[in-house]
């Protein structure tokens, strides 16, 4: 049994994500995360809202409210969408908590000791009419880079660049919309990330299992230009963990929080301590996840994220953990997604563009989602969600696959045999075939799953649906009934224990199908070991229910009001 510790990048606070945030880190990490329980390892799902920085306060200023109600209304909000979804964090923390501001300072204090932070004054924008500095995410402007004119102050959301507020063509308040802007000098703290070039090369170099797109985006962060940069983890706001140097006072700080960049990822390890408080348990629990010298030497650490916040998981974070010169667990494994189109274009909340978490759930069960999502992930490139192409993932592959399947089989037995597994026949060579032809697929399974390849994993798991429906058409019970009632017994024996062994290996994609199956037929849910003996595990007069219609399908006009609902406003 290995011990598996998994992070999702941390929802920001300041709305409901999408579709594309959903799929492009909390969701696969939610299918690992399942697939390794099922396969006996001990597993440890953390993941938080991230609370700091410019977005929670202009999304609190504009709702109303002090960021601290705003904060704790919109993690309440976030955490009951994650339930929605089925995501099975074993902790959905917050950024904003008592554990993460000790961490943080600590790990300051940590880096300043080891001679990794540098006070630098430095010039930053400030606004007449709002009365203060304005931090990165407080201004916004044209990309100097590519010319999209919704940049922020810290990194185009376009093209990705990182940015300085300074280097903003047309800047102006995101506050007031202010252009009555000055430069000042203030001072801030800087991690001295180009002190540690050489050890995150040579890590980054050691990761060779990597995806291409994760050592990709790290290598140009690291050698493009002058190379990496030293990165401020300091800025002028209300709302955030406040500047300390550990447990003293850091003079000349004051009144100033950290980075929430620099905080975020510091609430992996802060969140998993939050799971040991509310669990009642010692500082142990969480410790053996993250300390190399007490206990977390053997966790494998893998991370889910999109491709934009890579740099900060593969330097910023890393920096941190190193420079602290303390046994931290490091990451062995990061896996990147890049972004999920919507028909063609972008999401937009401001132009109702997309659909958004809440939105789905209100449409359509979990299920439906997360196996459209799951199955065309966007991996190797950018993926495109469609209204045609949902519809064929659901009616195709759920409704008339593995749906209808399920309920051919359980209505027909219940019809001639009772609720019941039937006696009489035995396994023959069409028996035998199916074995043959699921044991190398569910190997091929099992090794991108393991492998993070979700699309992959879900194609094989597809193609062992059709095998199931290709052996049920062939086989044809309901004629082979009449002449020959054994035979036809065996025959839907041998289906009724295909319906158990989908729902234990479509758990990772469709949990609720899955657990409705499971209940259907009775069944435990332990992992097939042999192919051969899976399809036996449940007897001759083992008793199963007819489950309700698994998934209904999307007809035209639906899509077509749907596709019309969502496709924004001009």
């Amino acid at each position: 049994m290995a011990r598996i510790l998994i992070t999702s990048a941390l929802p920001y606070i300041n709305g409901i994500k999408h579709l594309g945030n959903l799929v492009g880190s909390q969701l696969p990490s939610d299918a690992y995360a399942r697939f390794m329980r099922a396969r006996g390892h001990e597993v440890m799902l953390i993941c938080a809202t991230d609370e700091h920085g410019t977005p929670a306060e202009l999304a609190a200023a504009k709702a109303g409210k002090p960021v601290e109600e705003f904060c704790r209304e919109m993690w309440q909000v976030q955490k009951d969408i994650a339930d929605g979804f089925r995501l099975s964090f074993d902790h959905f923390g917050r950024s904003s908590s008592a554990r993460n501001h000790a961490l943080t300072q600590h790990f300051a204090g940590r880096l300043a000791d080891a001679g990794l932070i540098e006070e630098v004054s430095e010039k930053q924008v400030y606004s007449r009419a709002d009365g203060r500095f304005l931090p990165d995410r407080y201004i916004e402007g044209t990309c100097p880079n590519c010319g999209y004119d919704k940049a922020r102050g810290d990194q185009c959301e376009n093209c990705t660049k990182q940015l300085d507020p300074t280097d903003l063509i047309n800047p102006h308040s995101a506050i007031s919309g202010s252009t009555d802007l000055e430069v000042r000098e203030t001072k801030h703290l800087y991690l001295r990330q180009s002190q540690m070039r050489a050890k995150l090369t040579a890590w980054i170099e050691s990761k060779t299992d990597w995806p291409v797109l994760t050592t990709s985006i790290a290598k140009k962060w690291l050698n493009d230009g002058d190379g990496l940069q030293d990165r401020g983890i300091t800025r002028d706001l209300d709302w955030g963990v406040p500047v300390k140097r550990g447990a003293q006072d850091w003079p000349g700080m004051e009144g100033k929080v950290f980075y929430v960049w620099f905080d975020a990822p510091i609430e992996y390890i802060a969140a998993t301590a939050e799971w040991a408080d509310a669990q009642g348990l010692p500082d142990s629990a969480w410790q053996r996840w993250w300390r190399e010298d007490m206990g977390a030497e053997d966790v494998r650490y893998v991370e889910f994220m999109a491709k934009d916040n890579i740099p900060f998981h593969t330097l910023t974070f890393p920096s941190t953990i190193m420079g602290s010169g303390e046994p931290w667990k490091l990451v062995d494994y990061i896996k990147g997604f890049n972004w999920l189109l919507y028909e063609g274009g972008k999401f937009s909340t401001s132009q109702g563009r997309g659909v958004f978490m809440d939105q789905a759930l209100e449409i359509l069960p979990s299920d439906y989602w997360r196996w459209w999502l799951l199955s065309n992930a966007p991996e190797s490139a950018d993926s495109d969600f469609t209204w045609e192409s949902f519809q064929t993932g659901v009616n195709k592959d759920l409704a008339d696959v593995l749906g209808n399947f399920v309920s051919r089989v359980t209505k027909f037995c219940r019809s001639k045999f009772g609720e019941t597994v039937p006696e009489g026949g035995a396994y023959g060579p069409a028996e035998q075939a199916v074995i043959e032809a699921i044991a190398p697929r569910l190997a091929a399974y099992e090794r991108h799953m393991e492998a993070i390849e979700i699309r992959k994993a879900a194609a094989e798991l597809r193609a062992i649906w059709v095998i199931g429906n290709e052996y049920l058409q062939a086989a044809a019970p309901w004629a082979l009934y009449k002449t020959d009632p054994e035979a036809a017994a065996a025959c839907v024996r041998f289906a009724l224990n295909l319906i158990r062994l989908y729902a234990v290996l479509s758990r990772p994609f469709i949990p609720d199908a899955a657990a409705a199956m499971l209940d259907a037929m009775k069944a435990d849910d332990s992992w097939p070991e042999d192919t051969g003996a899976a399809l036996s595990a449940l007897p001759a007069g083992h008793g199963f229910t007819v489950p309700d219609n698994l998934f209904a399908k999307i007809d035209d006009a639906r899509r077509v009001e749907l596709e019309e609902r969502f496709g924004g406003r001009d």
